[in-house]
């Protein structure tokens, strides 16, 4: 029982010493003992606290030797602790502000990780996936014989993964909903925009299958010209998909495009 008290005791010592130590690193007006305070408490992983240090001082430094220093780990401690929109914008800051610093790679690899960390998944908005992206590619045309950048094409790949799932997916609800004009332009940019993605015979499928259903539920002025595109897109994808799953399901709408062609333009 008494061994417990005693580690109780020590433990509330260390705490109490701790906030102490804090306590007077923050009121004492000393920057160089509060600079040397958030170091000390960045290392120990109390964050939160080293993050009030360094922002206290921050001031005090500004334009000296010191602040390169004191910039790049007040960002790097926000990284650290969690808070990814603000270390992105101070590892940003600080790649702009010292671009002769030897720190200033990782500065601007940390950002776009920053970025990376906050981007959802496909379903959400892909704001924050774009512009890690455009982080990563400014880090590779920047430091291209960095070591990271077979790392940052990886992270590349898979945000741009997500963004063409989230276009394909988007066409795709189109046409579930029977908003076939929509699915259609939906799943042609997405095509444009993402050439060679994985989505693309399916997205090709779905788009001459909407031209059918759309055309079919048109006004009469308009069916001519909407199942010639259907039969025109249906051409297209037996020719480069001429061992796909989806072909017999082409061929029939082909034959049923064709069809209401031969009957629209014979009267």
């Amino acid at each position: 029982m008494m061994k417990w008290i005693l580690y109780i005791s020590l433990f509330a010592f260390c705490l109490a010493s701790c906030k102490s130590e804090f306590e007077r690193a923050r009121t004492s007006n000393d920057p160089a003992l509060i600079f040397a305070a958030a170091d000390t408490l960045a290392a120990g992983g109390d964050y939160n606290k080293a993050i009030l240090l360094y922002e206290l001082v921050i001031p005090a430094y500004r334009g000296k030797i010191q602040a390169e220093d004191l910039n790049y780990k007040f960002a790097d401690t926000h990284f650290k602790n969690g808070n990814y929109v603000l270390s992105s914008h101070y590892f940003k800051t600080f790649a702009n502000t010292y671009t002769t610093s030897p720190h200033r790679e990782e500065a601007m690899y940390l950002s776009a990780l920053s970025e990376y960390y906050q981007a959802p998944r496909f379903k959400l908005d892909q704001t924050n996936s774009t512009a890690a992206i455009d982080a990563f590619q400014l880090f590779a045309n920047t430091f291209p014989e960095s070591e990271r950048v077979p790392e940052v094409n990886v992270y590349v790949d898979e945000l741009r993964e997500k963004q063409e799932q989230k276009a394909f997916e988007a066409g795709k609800l189109y046409y579930n909903l029977k908003n076939y004009n929509s699915a259609v332009q939906s799943l042609e940019n997405m095509l444009k925009d993402y050439p060679g993605s994985g989505y693309t015979e399916e997205a090709q499928y779905l788009i001459a299958k909407a031209y059918f259903e759309w055309a079919t539920r048109s006004i009469y002025s308009r069916q001519l010209e909407r199942f010639k595109a259907g039969a025109t897109n249906c051409n297209l994808f037996e020719k480069k998909y001429p061992d796909s799953g989806f072909l017999p399901e082409v061929h029939e709408f082909r034959n049923k495009c064709q069809e209401a062609i031969n009957r629209l333009e014979n009267g």
